[in-house]
């Protein structure tokens, strides 16, 4: 469990969620870290000592330390399931998968839940480093915004974290020179001034901003959505229907579905995965297909 999710909401449902497993009558040890490098060293101990099934409670960001923790053991796919308990601030991941928005209803449905395969991305920065996300990532104003949510707003609630910190990115930003090319697939190259390019596996990030509607864990394809350099209107325009439904009109972008993606940029820039920032551009994204196994509620 990440304590500080969801400015605080996992710390705050912790009680509920085990009293929901001992009603359940499922036996659990709930760790408590205080950092994502804490986290992975004790999912990692925990897999050495024989756990094979593991549930991550917090955001998304706390789904990809406990999937990279998994991966680094090097086990087969299907011998570890993972589990989501959603209490971040945003938890697109766990919406992809329809799970309950309450972690303890989750608890409460894991007798009837199924094990699911799914996708995951895997990001290879400018500097070597490879890391797996699960949700969404990219290069531009989400980026910006991801340090704000993470500094002045990161006690602000759900989705107003993310807006805010996008409107507040928005301010300072200057548009993005991307070129984007799709290695493994016949699809012509880009090359725009945009405020974001963004890779996904799942159709929402930033807690429910929907910019890949038709993303997909379990498809063995990436959504690449390009938001186009938006005039002062146009974002004045788009901040209610953020607020609403997390929707931007159609033509605000450019969409295209691959097996990879390679995002480079006219300027130094960083890429985020999850909310994290993963490293400079430029960056090969690729899927890994049914690279994990899931729990989900049935008829998922």
């Amino acid at each position: 469990m990440n304590p500080v999710a969801g400015s605080g909401r996992a710390e705050r449902d912790l009680r509920r969620v085990r009293g929901a497993f001992e009603r359940a009558e499922i036996a659990t040890e709930f760790v408590v870290t205080a950092s994502a490098e804490e986290m992975e060293k004790r999912v990692r101990s925990a897999i050495v000592d024989g756990a094979r099934l593991l549930f991550a409670m917090g955001g998304d960001g706390t789904v990809q330390a406990v999937v990279n923790a998994v991966a680094a053991e090097r086990l087969d796919e299907s011998a570890i399931a993972i589990g989501v308990l959603p209490s971040g601030g945003g938890n697109d991941f766990a919406a992809a998968l329809r799970l309950p928005k309450d972690p303890a209803a989750m608890v409460a449905r894991l007798r009837d839940a199924t094990i699911r395969s799914v996708d995951v991305l895997r990001a290879r920065t400018g500097d070597g480093a490879t890391r797996l996300f699960v949700g969404g990532g990219g290069v531009g104003l989400d980026v910006e915004a991801a340090r704000h949510a993470s500094g002045a707003y990161r006690r602000w609630p759900g989705r107003s974290r993310y807006l805010a910190s996008a409107l507040r990115a928005w301010w300072e930003f200057e548009p993005l020179g991307v070129h984007v090319e799709f290695p493994d697939d016949d699809l012509p190259a880009i090359d725009a001034r945009v405020m974001t390019a963004a890779v996904l596996n799942t159709p929402s990030y930033g807690a429910g901003l929907r910019v890949a509607p038709d993303a997909r864990v379990d498809d063995g394809l990436l959504d690449v959505s390009i938001l186009k350099n938006l005039n002062g209107a146009e974002v004045t325009r788009a901040i209610p229907r953020l607020f609403a439904s997390g929707v931007l009109p159609d033509e605000y972008f450019v969409r295209k579905r691959a097996r990879a993606v390679v995002l480079q940029t006219d300027r130094p820039s960083m890429f985020h995965g999850d909310g994290e920032i993963l490293g400079p551009a430029p960056v090969r994204i690729e899927v890994v297909g049914n690279a994990i196994q899931v729990v989900a509620p049935g008829g998922n």
